[in-house]
């Protein structure tokens, strides 16, 4: 969008607005959000009760930290299908790696796995020309299976007092990981929006050819952003085995699905060169907050994929009358 066309847009009065299909495109997940809350809470009244909301803020962190990642590599037109079984993978090694190395040392180990799972994606696809989509399919599955061989498919207990302060300690309503899930986000705000970096990666995906002709580094950038969704799958796992009290070989691709729905509700252009961190951060909380207040009335777990795939839908269709 121009500077005339944002100066417009700005100075239009609000009655007009209103009525422009684009506006409520823009704020989809907002309206989505505040909508749901307060039809959750006629229905039921302890939808917003503080342990209710305080519960629903903590389930969201995850997902809040995994939709941040992703929103990085579709911000330059790219997708991570892996992110998920990187995180169960990381999860895997922290697990595998606590008895000897303690909480530090494993902590350490899930994030490098992370890292280094995103750099193999990242290099593959910028230096070895094959799509996304092929290899983050791939890496679903090499992750997957090196998780169910690290672990000789068992779950592995982890009880450590830390990990037990971390995932039921907190500030009032807010939890640790919901605190965690705020700091990641501010910083990837700053990051993609008051950065080089974060510049690069726009251009990059709005478009390669033009990112190259300046300069800029399109192979280097997009390495880059699978390594920081690789280093939150590790960030994820670490907050999943808090959460669980242990590192379990199963992957999750309920995370993979509703990371990618997040970023669609939030707003972000999935052709690339249109981000923000926001939008996913709320998409996040919305799909938490669906989840939630289905299973408070009651209604049965088969309907649930049902109805976050129903509001992803309309959200991708939203998204085509963005400015």
């Amino acid at each position: 969008m121009t500077t005339a066309a944002v100066a417009a847009r700005d100075t239009e009065p609000w009655a007009h607005r209103l009525k422009d299909i684009g506006f409520w495109a823009e704020w989809a997940a907002l309206v989505g959000l505040v909508a749901l809350v307060i039809i959750f809470q006629i229905l039921n009244p302890t939808f917003l009760s503080s342990g209710n909301v305080r519960s629903m803020l903590i389930a969201s962190a995850i997902l809040v930290v995994l939709a941040v990642g992703q929103t990085f590599v579709v911000a330059t037109g790219g997708i991570d299908l892996s992110v998920a079984s990187i995180m169960t993978l990381a999860a895997v090694v922290f697990g595998a790696t606590y008895a000897s190395w303690g909480v530090a040392g494993a902590m350490l180990a899930a994030l490098v796995t992370g890292v280094v799972a995103g750099l193999v994606n990242g290099v593959l696809i910028a230096r070895g020309k094959i799509t996304d989509f092929i290899v983050t399919l791939g890496m679903l599955s090499a992750a997957s299976g090196t998780a169910l061989v690290l672990s000789d498919g068992k779950p592995v207990t982890v009880i450590n007092t830390f990990l037990l302060r971390l995932s039921t300690g907190g500030i009032g309503i807010f939890g640790w990981f919901v605190v965690i899930a705020a700091v990641v986000a501010v910083i990837a705000h700053i990051l993609l929006f008051h950065t080089r970096f974060g510049t690069h990666v726009l251009a990059t995906g709005g478009s390669a050819e033009a990112a190259t002709a300046t300069g800029i580094s399109t192979a280097r950038i997009k390495i880059a952003v699978y390594a920081v969704s690789g280093v939150l799958a590790g960030l994820a796992a670490i907050l999943l085995v808090a959460r669980v009290g242990a590192a379990e070989p199963a992957s999750n691709t309920s995370f993979l699905l509703n990371s990618v729905a997040a970023v669609v509700l939030g707003g972000v252009s999935l052709l690339g060169g249109r981000g923000t961190i926001t939008g996913p951060v709320i998409g996040a909380l919305l799909l938490t907050a669906l989840t939630n207040g289905l299973t408070l009335l009651g209604v049965s777990q088969f309907y649930q994929p049902l109805a976050v795939g129903i509001v992803v839908v309309l959200a991708a269709l939203l998204t085509r009358f963005q400015k």
